[in-house]
């Protein structure tokens, strides 16, 4: 489980660190970052998938993401008696990735490229990255250390040994780099991060696949855009928990129960609901039935990832529908870590009763997303790695 999320200089994220539970609710205002601080998460995970520098150029690039304001506030300006105003920047340009467990930690350091002629000059590099044992970078616990171009690995008796081949300034070293006998701190952190899954605002228009008829094959793991939603909820039903499906369809439609048509190999959602004569079908569905569903079939995954990250749930459900969707999330919280990034307050409220939950509220001051409430005593241990 992680215990630590750390991200800097990304859009409003001039420098927060997290700390997290196994049941996370970030919350606050419109505008405060919450958005923020999904999209840097998803670019976290990127650095294991080959698609961090990619992810970053869709966005803009490095000038379009790095943090707007100046490196450092003054206390004139904390004051409000300094307008903000451009400070002699002494670091070098970077955006910070890094999160940290019991286990693992790893942080990835990205900056401006030198000066060069290539056409692809407005990359953004990585300058650093770094796998330690434990919550905390130390130069003991350092394990694995990626500066520019070469990678040393940690060996058994303590020493430091390099790997022969170079990375390429935009690739991670958690994609170009494996060696279970070398590195398998490596290999665990890679796999781990690959484990997380990002649900964002399913599809539930007239023409989303989720409502029309799919091939269904085996599908323990929902899709990013629910296409295979037929297929998913079938799986739960035949090697995933049935008790706890029919429990969550009750708790949202008291009477009601689901199946799966299968036509030839194509899979459809149906739904039975009390005093209906015939079950309706995918396409005859409300908005926030099909995304409870939706969500219903992403919680209760016969193959829970490591981290579950839910942005904005309730978009379209019902109000009423918000307690049994809080039950179903604090549920999955007891087999995967689940951060939730939402605004609605009556889903807040109900996953705060939770004993194990970790309310964040963020808010902005001077354009900088924070914590509302911190102080340093609340902030987990975090170093950045130096370049």
């Amino acid at each position: 489980m992680l215990t630590t999320l750390a991200i800097a200089n990304y859009r409003s994220l001039r420098e927060l660190i997290l700390p997290l539970g196994a049941l996370n609710i970030i919350t606050g205002a419109n505008g405060s970052g919450k958005s923020n601080l999904y999209r840097g998460l998803r670019l976290l995970a990127m650095t294991a998938q080959g698609g961090l520098v990619p992810s970053l150029a869709r966005e803009g690039g490095l000038p379009s993401t790095l943090w707007a304001g100046p490196e450092r506030f003054s206390r004139a300006m904390l004051a409000g008696e300094q307008p903000v105003q451009s400070t002699v920047r002494k670091d070098p340009v970077n955006l910070r990735l890094g999160f940290a467990g019991e286990a693992f930690g790893y942080a990835i350091d990205l900056g401006l490229p030198l000066l060069s002629r290539s056409q692809f000059s407005q990359d953004p590099v990585i300058k650093r990255e770094c796998i330690w044992s434990g919550p905390v970078l130390r130069p003991s616990a350092l394990l694995v250390d990626r500066q520019g171009a070469a990678i040393r690995l940690r060996d058994e008796c303590g020493g430091w040994s390099t790997v022969p081949q170079p990375v390429a300034s935009f690739d991670s070293m958690m994609t170009e780099f494996s060696d279970p006998k070398g590195a398998p701190e490596m290999i665990a952190v890679r796999e781990q991060i690959r484990s997380w899954r990002f649900y964002d605002h399913f599809r539930t228009d007239e023409q989303a696949p989720a409502r029309l008829p799919q091939i269904g094959t085996h599908t323990p793991v929902l899709s990013n855009d629910g296409a295979d939603l037929a297929a998913a909820l079938q799986t739960i039903r035949e090697i995933g928990d049935l008790v706890e499906l029919d429990t969550a369809i009750e708790d949202a439609f008291p009477g009601a129960r689901i199946g799966v048509a299968n036509v030839e190999g194509r899979f459809e959602v149906t739904m039975h609901q009390h005093g209906l004569l015939r079950p309706l079908k995918g396409a005859e569905l409300s908005d926030g039935t099909l995304r409870y569903l939706l969500l219903v079939a992403a919680l209760l995954t016969p193959r829970p990832p490591a981290l579950l990250v839910l942005n904005e749930p309730e978009t379209s459900l019902h109000p009423d529908l918000l307690p049994a969707l809080a039950r179903l999330i604090q549920r999955a919280s007891k087999r995967s870590q689940v951060l939730v990034v939402s605004h609605a307050t009556r889903l807040v409220t109900a996953l705060e009763r939770e004993s194990d939950s970790c309310s964040i509220v963020l808010e902005k001051e001077l354009g900088a997303t924070r914590i509302v409430g911190s102080d340093e005593m609340d902030i987990p241990p975090w170093k950045w790695p130096a370049r």
